[in-house]
């Protein structure tokens, strides 16, 4: 199993979202959810994540978005997973719509840092047994269970 070791992920970033809206609604929720989970400012995240979406999709098929930002009131990676009740357009690579979201927010100044984490995230959800579960997940405790078992077991 691939682990996301590297990106701190609270249980409350990790949601069951009806899809309401589109890829703005989905990238304004991302900011509401890092600013109740980490303390960040919503309209920063939204903001960010825009601009990076203008240089091209963070889609990258198989319904799966992985939208990436540097924030400079971070002090490490941070993630937010959302799980849509029905996929959205997204602009993705391969025309189809996402309904599995993995944000990241890094530092500004985590150049390498940030990179690691996103290639890191995308090996993960390159997994296909790995995505299966998380479509299949019972719910949100059962969908950070999945994303966070790597980093438990080896605390233990």
């Amino acid at each position: 199993m691939m682990t996301i070791s590297s990106v701190r992920l609270d249980i409350a970033a990790v949601r069951d979202c009806p899809a309401e809206g589109g890829k703005d609604e989905i990238l304004r929720l991302v900011g509401e959810i890092g600013q109740e989970c980490y303390g960040l400012d919503a309209e920063a995240v939204r903001t960010g994540l825009v601009a990076r979406e203008a240089l091209g999709s963070t889609g990258f098929g198989r319904q799966i978005a992985i939208p990436h930002s540097k924030l400079g009131d971070l002090d490490r990676c941070v993630g937010i997973f959302l799980r849509l009740a029905e996929p959205v357009e997204f602009d993705a690579q391969d025309g189809k719509p996402v309904d599995l979201i993995f944000a990241l927010l890094s530092p500004a100044k985590g150049g390498v840092e940030h990179l690691q984490a996103l290639a890191e995230i995308s090996r993960f959800l390159r997994d296909d047994n790995m995505v299966a579960k998380l479509r299949g997940a019972s719910g949100q405790d059962a969908l950070y269970a999945l994303l966070s078992k790597q980093r438990e077991q080896r605390a233990a």
